[in-house]
């Protein structure tokens, strides 16, 4: 069994395969398929969480829907232990942590190679709830109308009550140019609406820069992934060679990527050695990560803004941003995604997707189930979004130019 820690701080994992439990299944040596061994009586005399586990319970169901359920020969022993281990894994009540069997990982693979396509919004469940995190810039989904928060309570008229986030991808996903209709709920709505999109190729770009007012940098990162350093460090320079005095990073609907990415990019703004995160374990211990870049930024103006589409890499480095410059957060309060997963594989190809530590900031603040509160609350409304009016970047802007007047006498200039 091998097994892989993944430190992607995004909320949707883009990765099926999942671990089932050794107490159910066993092996012979040689043999590619499991066969149910049957130990009546076996007892957990290790168990870490109350009183020795006694398995006999479990033995007990298995006869009973063996020898009296209607269609018992139509359900292969296989299918109940999947589904004796998904139920286990669903009963951590972790929204994060889920069962795949081979079937479904394999599915996925073939998916991904193939034309296959989506509607480009990040979803997770919250409080359980299908939840909308973040619809994807110039994707089906932004142009359709998702928001950050939207309920999805159906998808195709199929009702998404119990549904994993993993499950509901699966769905949405489809041949390019088919349509997939999603039943949103919304704040501020008396009824649920339907909503249809087209599916299609999915391409999210990495970030967009432009000047504003003259001597404002404004860089909107999408995603963090493998290009987002680069990428952002030629938009500092391009900024800094034109006598840019501040920054305004947007951070809205930028649900995470790699933790190692939001690392680096603090080291724009950090001196080394700066605390960005910690990832706290069960047993008390964790693991620290530092900024390491070359703080071009350390003392430069900048305002951030966030939304509730904010999620993982996005609130790290943003927390991180408040926690060690006190940079205000603009906008509104960010998602609360913040565990680590650790995927490990099973013998027969299935695999189990486990939450094992928590990211807390410098403050001490854990994201998971919190967020960030912005520092100055600034609210989206639906004529804003109908008018393409942003009151967010208005404020990010007004705040960002009264901390430039503060420190007009000082000329930044790449070091």
């Amino acid at each position: 069994m091998s097994n892989q820690k993944i430190r992607i701080a995004t909320v949707i994992f883009v990765f099926l395969g999942l671990i089932g439990t050794s107490f159910l299944v066993g092996f012979n040596a040689g043999e590619l398929h499991p066969k149910v061994i049957k130990v009546v009586g076996l007892t957990n005399l290790e168990s870490k969480n109350g009183p020795p586990t006694d398995f006999g319970t479990f033995w007990q169901a298995w006869d009973i829907v063996n020898n009296k359920y209607l269609n018992a020969s139509s359900v292969s022993d296989q299918k109940k232990v999947y589904g004796a281990v998904s139920g286990l894994v669903r009963s951590l009540g972790d929204p994060h942590s889920e069962f795949f069997n081979p079937d479904d990982g394999k599915k996925f693979e073939e998916d991904i190679k193939g034309n296959f396509g989506g509607i480009g919004a990040e979803i997770s469940v919250k409080n359980d709830q299908l939840v909308v995190v973040a619809p994807l810039d110039n994707t089906p989904a932004s142009r359709g109308g998702l928001r950050p928060k939207d309920a999805i309570l159906s998808i195709n008229s199929s009702s998404t009550d119990g549904m994993s986030a993993d499950e509901a991808v699966k769905i949405i996903r489809g041949p390019i140019g088919t349509k997939v209709t999603l039943t949103i709920a919304r704040d501020g709505w008396q009824k649920p609406k339907d909503l249809t999109f087209i599916r299609d190729t999915i391409v999210v770009p990495t970030l967009d820069f432009e000047m504003k007012a003259g001597d404002i940098a404004y860089i909107n990162l999408h995603s963090f992934n493998g290009n987002s350093n680069l990428l952002f460090g030629q938009a500092i320079t391009k900024a800094l060679t034109a006598g840019s005095r501040g920054l305004v990073l947007d951070l809205r609907n930028n649900p995470g990527g790699y933790l190692q990415v939001a690392i680096d990019l603090a080291g724009w703004f950090f001196p080394r050695n700066t605390l960005v995160v910690k990832e706290a374990y069960r047993d008390k211990t964790d693991t620290q990560y530092f900024s390491s870049g070359n703080a071009v930024l350390k003392d430069f103006p900048v305002v951030v803004l966030v939304n509730n589409g904010s999620a993982s890499a996005s609130e790290i480095l943003a927390g991180a941003l408040r926690d060690n410059r006190k940079i205000k957060l603009i906008g509104e309060k960010t998602f609360g995604k913040g565990t680590v997963q650790e995927v490990e594989d099973l013998f027969d190809g299935s695999t189990i997707k486990l939450t094992i530590a928590n990211w807390v900031m410098p403050s001490g603040l854990i994201l998971e189930g919190t967020g960030l509160s912005p520092d100055l609350e600034v609210k989206m409304t639906d004529q804003d979004f109908e008018k393409k009016r942003d009151p967010q970047l208005d404020k990010a802007l007004e705040v960002l130019k009264s901390e430039i007047d503060k420190n007009k006498n000082v000329l930044f200039k790449i070091k």
